[in-house]
């Protein structure tokens, strides 16, 4: 039975849903979540997209990301997938939405309201082979940098998100020196 993903507007209200293939094939605006771990030392949690996935296969991307299901809120869904992949559980926080639209490629258009969702460990994953190739730590100026200079090693949500993402882990940083 194939995954089906919800149908949203652009304020994020559920008006039907769709296989998944279909809503990326169309390029219909559908719910997502997108998972970033960050370690003690402030490190993000990539992993590598598994080489036999259907899109940005082998690519560089944030902790975790994929669909809410019918019924299921974005943390209850996080948490969910967190552990289907990265084999790891954390504590995790909402923490903004975004919407993007992206060519991936052989016909394919994620157009997403991203659900992006921060939490916290030091946990070593224990990683679904059939989903993630590798995994590694890395520090966000680092990242911020690698995007820049490399940005084919990494998927499109990933090099969209990324900034928003830095953004929002400094002001936190900054309002919680204070």
């Amino acid at each position: 039975m194939e995954e089906k993903v919800i149908l949203v507007d652009a304020n994020d209200n559920a008006i039907g849903q769709m296989g998944k293939m279909e809503a990326h094939e169309l390029g219909r605006l559908h719910r997502a979540f997108s998972i970033f771990i960050l370690n003690s030392n402030g490190d993000l949690l990539l992993q590598q997209r598994a080489h036999a996935k259907y899109h940005s296969p082998g690519l560089w991307t944030n902790t975790c990301c994929s669909h809410q299901r019918q019924g299921e809120d974005s943390l209850t869904a996080a948490n969910r997938r967190l552990v289907e992949e990265m084999g790891m559980q954390a504590d995790l926080k909402a923490a903004f939405t975004f919407i993007y639209k992206a060519d991936m490629g052989n016909g394919l258009t994620e157009h997403e309201l991203d659900h992006v969702i921060i939490g916290y460990s030091d946990l070593v994953p224990k990683i679904n082979e059939e989903e993630v190739a590798d995994w590694k730590w890395e520090d966000l100026d680092y990242l911020k940098a690698d995007l820049m200079e490399s940005p084919q090693k990494y998927t499109a949500w990933f090099k969209i998100v990324f900034d928003q993402f830095y953004a929002y882990q400094k002001k936190s940083h900054d309002t919680n020196s204070k």
